[in-house]
């Protein structure tokens, strides 16, 4: 067999054995791609739970399930009016999508855009945890660029739309030990019971550095900044002013209080 021949051969079982690998890659891709998407819903869940506190991480899969079945309630946000969006499913919609559509998104502009973000999303998804029929607190998605990274959490909320009953961010990718620190128990600890607005129904929370000072006639609004990690906590912060603020559920908020919620 000549030289050429030999490489010819080679060459072609090589090309044979990539294809063959790439079809077996992508089909895998494929058959793993509803597991994944299963995966994350379920991690989705188990965070609003955790939020709420309702949840722990020693749940099976199906008790975060049911449980977040019985005492969650999801609905779409117009966040331009503030009104509620039942033509949009809440299971299926995905506002990260939508947030990169300029069909359904709005680009964000100089100090319009607090949280960093580029562009915002005209309808979302909220959730209500509810218990025989009553509120027990809101739930409302945000984000925000941090160091190196956008943060993506929940803000719980009481049924008085004012005192912090959970906050917790599901995925970042900010420094282990420093800005990473948006994910130790003991800084998370801070938020529950701290107040989101003053008398006007501006926003007031503010993550603080240094430290909050307990005798201060502001600690019921301030947060201890990350040591050691100010632009992430600048970034909770930015992210914080902006959903709740105009740009972001300010319009539903105000709807819910109207309404008595």
């Amino acid at each position: 067999m000549s030289n050429k021949e030999s490489t010819s051969r080679t060459l072609f079982v090589a090309l044979a054995v990539s294809l063959v690998a790439s079809v077996f890659v992508a089909g895998s891709a494929v058959a793993l791609k509803p597991v994944q998407i299963e995966n994350r819903l379920l991690d989705k869940q188990r965070s609003i739970l955790a939020i709420a506190g309702i949840g722990g991480d020693k749940l099976s899969s199906r008790e975060v399930k049911d449980l977040f079945n019985s005492r969650i309630k999801a609905r779409v946000v117009d966040l331009n009016t503030g009104e509620y969006n039942d033509s949009l499913d809440p299971v299926t919609f995905d506002p990260l999508k939508a947030a990169k559509d300029p069909k359904t998104s709005a680009a964000l502009k100089g100090s319009e855009d607090l949280a960093l973000i580029k562009r915002r999303e005209q309808f979302t998804t909220v959730y209500m945890v509810e218990q025989n029929g009553q509120l027990e607190s809101l739930i409302l998605p945000i984000r925000g660029y941090g160091l190196w990274s956008t943060l993506h959490g929940f803000l719980a909320v009481k049924p008085d739309l004012n005192t912090v009953v959970g906050l917790g961010f599901y995925q970042h990718a900010e420094t282990p030990g420093l800005g990473g620190e948006v994910d130790n128990p003991k800084w998370k600890a801070q938020w529950p019971g701290k107040t989101l607005f003053d008398d006007s129904g501006k926003p007031i929370i503010k993550i603080v550095k240094g430290g909050v000072d307990p005798a201060s006639p502001d600690a019921g609004h301030q947060i201890d900044g990350l040591a050691g990690a100010t632009l992430t906590s600048n970034g909770v912060d930015r992210l914080m002013q902006f959903w709740l603020g105009e740009q972001g559920f300010g319009p539903y908020l105000a709807k819910l209080r109207q309404q008595g919620a």
